[in-house]
């Protein structure tokens, strides 16, 4: 069955993608929800002007991507926190936390979840954050983590 796909759907394609599925996965999953609908020839001319407005709006959000990261890449964001023996911190530094202090310091609004951190930081010192705002675009932040004394 080929289908025109509304929106993305994982595994399958992206918006304005023309798709070959099996019957029963089009008529029972993406057909009811309204994920596609049947790739007809006046169809298939609607669907080459969804994925012209696909790659524009992808083209606008890489591009301002790359400007939060340049602003970002060069000057680090300093986290004070309580420390301990050892320089340990009590507690840790999250993904929320280092989003909070992006923001009050550049002025940038940067979701958690596009901060890649395997595990909190827990110690006192300079560490490389990588961020990624946009599938094409991903790179360091240096985050200072100082005592609050």
């Amino acid at each position: 069955m080929r289908l025109i796909l509304r929106s993305d759907v994982r595994g399958v394609g992206n918006k304005g993608d023309v798709v070959e599925v099996t019957n029963g996965y089009g008529r029972n999953y993406l057909l009811p929800r309204g994920l596609a609908f049947l790739a007809t020839d006046g169809a298939e001319s609607q669907a080459a002007s969804m994925r012209r407005s696909r790659d524009v709006k992808d083209a606008a959000a890489r591009s301002a991507a790359e400007d939060v990261a340049k602003s970002l890449v060069n000057s680090p964001v300093k986290i004070s926190a309580r420390v301990g023996v050892d320089d340990k911190l009590f507690g840790s530094i999250t993904t929320a936390d280092i989003a909070a202090a992006i923001a009050e310091q550049k002025g940038v609004q940067i979701d958690r979840k596009q901060i890649v951190l395997s595990d909190p930081i827990r110690t006192v010192g300079t560490h490389l954050v990588p961020v990624k705002l946009h599938a094409n675009v991903e790179f360091p932040v240096t985050v200072e983590v100082g005592s609050d004394a």
